[in-house]
């Protein structure tokens, strides 16, 4: 039997009642905090472009959008789903050879529910399946050291995902993961050098794309039936070797999945956390260093630290911001936090932030690098102008899968992003919609993500 098929079968057989409660918990955890961050970026960056773009394609109004109107599902998946990526803020998976973002499914998988009529169960269901999809190829068969993004495996995992939603029968189900797996193969270009608004439309074109696909093996279109193993296919062309028994597979990939505490690149966190500690509890000060020097394991380095993927002190734009593990710390140490507000691109251009970023010097270590993924480790040094050093070490961030966010902190999270987006009646009424999710209509949840107002 071909792969595809076996990912298939394994995607379409997926229930709700395989899943446990601890799983169910979590899905809905990321729910909540997927839609935080979409509330959040109401109105900002190129979102306003997409939302443009949207209503000039129109399309059959089939879908809710965050923010009022509908237009036709895959058109949905696009803008809500860029919105939920635009900040930088959602959930992350770490594979020593990929890290990607599981929720960037959320936006197209709701899409589906909402095609499809299906209900709260079906969407837990189908969320399962795509986090499982897109975590297991992540790890098992990264594609970044060959030049292609991390939005590759999602464009597999919302694919799966979307034909659960859809309910489409294994055949179906196969002809659009091949669908979505032949077409969605995205360069890493994207991630380097300098960067463009790309980096955060770039998941959810491919998620948009995935659900697409489904769509269209819905309506009889078939792929290619050797996806994995065929001739120039995803083993040959993009990831070499690798194995998943597809049989075996479980559903609860997000246990294993962190959220962010700060509004910055995840591979940042720990530092950040770092920082922030020596800033509190041993008073740190800008005007008091004379350097900071910070030791983090080899994959950090390499995207965010002025690694492979281009050096980071030339920091002029929101998308160069977050993945500058320099700027990130220097407005850390000057702000006291780093969300949305550190953005701004007057924050950005600022003076003191920009010598300060030029003082902060990102080494990898082998040692922290051995530790990684399982681990989220660095080790701060502050140099300060009267020779003192100030030393602190982290293993993880509040967060991270081994210091895991709960519920209540999620629910802080929205509170602070939303807004005016929505009024206090509409945010109560959306966090209990979301903690009653396998009982909820998924179209309910999308109609009140509509009543959301733009917040600038």
């Amino acid at each position: 039997m071909p792969e595809v098929d076996r990912l298939a079968a394994f995607a379409s057989g997926a229930t709700y009642d395989a899943l446990p409660a601890e799983v169910v918990a979590a899905l809905s955890l990321h729910v909540l905090d997927a839609i935080a961050c979409a509330l959040g970026a109401l109105g900002k960056g190129p979102t306003i472009a997409v939302r443009r773009f949207t209503d000039l394609l129109g399309g059959a109004p089939s879908c809710a959008l965050v923010g009022g109107g509908r237009t036709a599902p895959d058109r949905a998946a696009f803008y809500n789903g860029a919105l939920v990526r635009y900040l930088d803020f959602n959930d992350a998976f770490l594979a020593p050879g990929e890290t990607c973002h599981p929720s960037d499914s959320f936006a197209a998988v709701l899409a589906a529910c909402e095609t499809a009529g299906t209900g709260g169960k079906d969407l837990l269901a189908a969320l399962a399946v795509a986090y499982q999809v897109q975590c297991r190829l992540s790890e098992a068969a990264p594609v970044r050291r060959r030049g292609f993004d991390h939005t590759v495996q999602l464009a597999y995992g919302a694919a799966a995902g979307c034909a659960r939603a859809l309910r489409l029968t294994p055949a179906q189900t196969a002809a659009a993961v091949s669908i979505a797996g032949t077409a969605l193969n995205a360069l890493r270009v994207t991630r380097t050098g300098r960067l463009s608004h790309w980096k955060g439309l770039a998941a959810p074109h491919a998620a948009a794309g995935a659900l697409a696909a489904a769509l269209l093996a819905r309506e009889g279109i078939t792929g290619p039936a050797e996806l994995f193993e065929g001739n120039k296919g995803f083993r040959e062309a993009l990831a070499g070797p690798f194995s998943i028994e597809w049989e075996k597979e479980g559903l609860s990939a997000v246990l294993a999945t962190s959220l962010k505490r700060y509004d910055a690149e995840i591979h940042s966190q720990s530092c950040i956390e770092a920082l922030l500690w020596l800033r509190a509890e041993r008073s740190l000060r800008a005007e008091d260093l004379d350097a900071i020097e910070v030791d983090v394991f080899d994959v950090a380095f390499q995207i965010i630290g002025g690694g492979e993927e281009g050096e980071k002190t030339h920091v002029r734009t929101r998308e160069d911001a977050d993945h500058s593990l320099p700027y990130l710390l220097a407005v850390a140490l000057l702000d006291g936090r780093v969300g949305p507000q550190q953005f701004a691109p007057a924050r950005i251009a600022a003076a003191d932030v920009q010598t300060l970023l030029s003082k902060i010097r990102i080494r990898p270590d082998a040692a922290l690098s051995r530790r990684f993924p399982a681990e989220m480790p660095c080790r701060l040094i502050a140099v300060l102008a009267d020779g003192q050093r100030l030393v602190r070490e982290q293993a993880d961030y509040e967060g991270f899968r081994s210091r895991p966010m709960g519920w209540d902190a999620v629910v802080g999270k929205l509170r602070r992003l939303a807004g005016i987006a929505l009024d206090e009646r509409d945010l109560d009424r959306l966090v209990r919609l979301v903690e009653r999710l396998p009982q909820a209509n998924p179209a309910e949840l999308s109609g009140l993500l509509a009543r959301a107002k733009t917040q600038e």
